[in-house]
């Protein structure tokens, strides 16, 4: 019994540690810009024992040097509520919740769940829909591994209200557009636009800025696509909803 005390107790203070950490690492970003996150280290490590290349393009450039054009469209494709919000949108993860709920129904329904286990995975599982905020999915790049479990998804929540607690709005949007991907091994909004559209992310219009917003869910994907009609369509529509948008 009193082992088992002992190890809780233990457990318990590396907690309580690890949280720490994590705070001083994210008041250090006040003032001094991240060299990597954990996903970029991650994904270098990919490329160099899966393909012997470690591509890696990134440069970082302050809040002011980065189109504004650019700043509206993600927050318009990825959380419109972001000035607003506190780092968890509740709106968007019970709409998610409930996209998600009827995707799973649908494939029951149309028995795609149990052709997909007849047919050894022949057919695709229903489409899972996210609701994390930007400052979400700054916390998960930051310092977090790609698992999905309640722990870690718990850790997310835990970064998410430091980071909002410890840095500006900005600051945020400041680090997740210099850190987030933007194609295999392209990394932030200056890599990103020098890798598409040869031109500084200071530069970038509207309808430029809207496109690489629309990339973010599956960079990898798009730039292997860079005709898809979805994307051109989908940028269309982001770049004509900017104006209304609110930057911090």
């Amino acid at each position: 019994m009193k082992a088992a005390l002992r190890w809780l107790v233990l457990a318990v203070f590396a907690g309580i540690a690890l949280q720490l950490y994590f705070v001083g690492r994210i008041a250090m970003m006040a003032v001094m810009d991240p060299q990597s996150t954990a996903f970029q280290r991650s994904e270098a490590w990919r490329l160099a024992t899966e393909k012997g290349d470690l591509k890696w393009r990134q440069q970082w450039v302050p809040y002011a040097g980065l189109s504004d054009n650019l700043k509206r469209a993600v927050i318009v494709s990825e959380d419109a509520t972001f000035v607003e919000h506190e780092g968890v949108d509740i709106e968007a993860l019970e709409k998610a919740w409930e996209k998600n709920a009827k995707a799973e129904q649908r494939a029951e329904k149309t028995g795609k769940l149990g052709s997909r286990v007849a047919a050894g995975g022949s057919s695709k599982p229903p489409k899972i829909v996210g609701g994390s905020t930007i400052t979400q999915q700054l916390a998960k790049n930051l310092f977090l591994s790609g698992e999905r479990t309640l722990m870690r998804k718990g850790q997310e929540l835990l970064l998410t209200l430091m980071l909002e607690a410890l840095l500006s709005k900005q600051r945020i949007l400041e680090i997740y557009l210099n850190s987030v991907e933007w194609g295999e091994g392209v990394f932030g909004a200056e890599a990103a636009a020098q890798h598409y559209f040869r031109k500084p992310a200071s530069q970038l219009g509207a309808y430029e800025a809207a496109r690489l917003a629309v990339m973010l869910p599956r960079p990898k994907y798009f730039e292997t696509r860079p005709g898809s009609a979805y994307l051109a369509s989908r940028a269309s529509t982001i770049a004509a909803r900017m104006g209304g948008v609110a930057l911090p």
